[in-house]
């Protein structure tokens, strides 16, 4: 494997290594508030709404048994609750408890702060420009919300 030069790299290697950044500095603060990286990412989906099974599945890109496991441990811990799906008497929903709430939001601020501090040396109007851009890439590419968007007064 070739190591890259100090000098500007290709779009697939700039996304590939920003994935592992993103994903590092997420799974630093996950691991700080005591949970795994898919607990931080369930709470953090589930700040919006309570989910379906079948839908917070999708929108985790999770198979059934691991998304069951993930929500089995999440409510040992006492941050999630199933609750009977008021439209469908066979499914339940998920939904976060007190306590699981304040800890997403602790976890949610400090994980913004975080990826925020990534761009910091980008003066607004390049940060404004990646925004645009990864936003695209995104959209074009249908990803689920699966992190809601930080209070941009920041």
């Amino acid at each position: 494997m070739n190591e890259q030069a100090d000098g500007p790299i290709g779009v697939v290697a700039a996304l590939v290594r920003s994935t592992f950044l993103v994903n590092a500095v997420y799974e630093g603060s996950a691991r700080e508030y005591g949970l795994t990286q898919q607990q931080g990412q369930l709470l953090c989906v589930l700040m919006a709404r309570p989910y379906g099974m079948g839908d917070l599945g999708a929108v985790l890109g999770l198979a059934k048994s691991s998304l069951t496991g993930l929500v089995d441990r999440s409510e040992r811990n006492g941050l999630v609750e199933r609750r009977p799906d008021p439209q469908d008497s066979r499914a339940v929903r998920v939904r976060l408890t007190a306590r699981g709430a304040r800890l997403a939001d602790e976890f949610y601020a400090e994980t913004c702060r975080r990826v925020a501090e990534l761009t910091s040396r980008m003066a607004a109007d390049e940060r404004d420009a990646l925004a645009a851009l990864l936003g695209r890439v995104v959209t074009d590419n249908k990803v689920p919300a699966v992190f809601v968007e930080p209070d941009r007064s920041h």
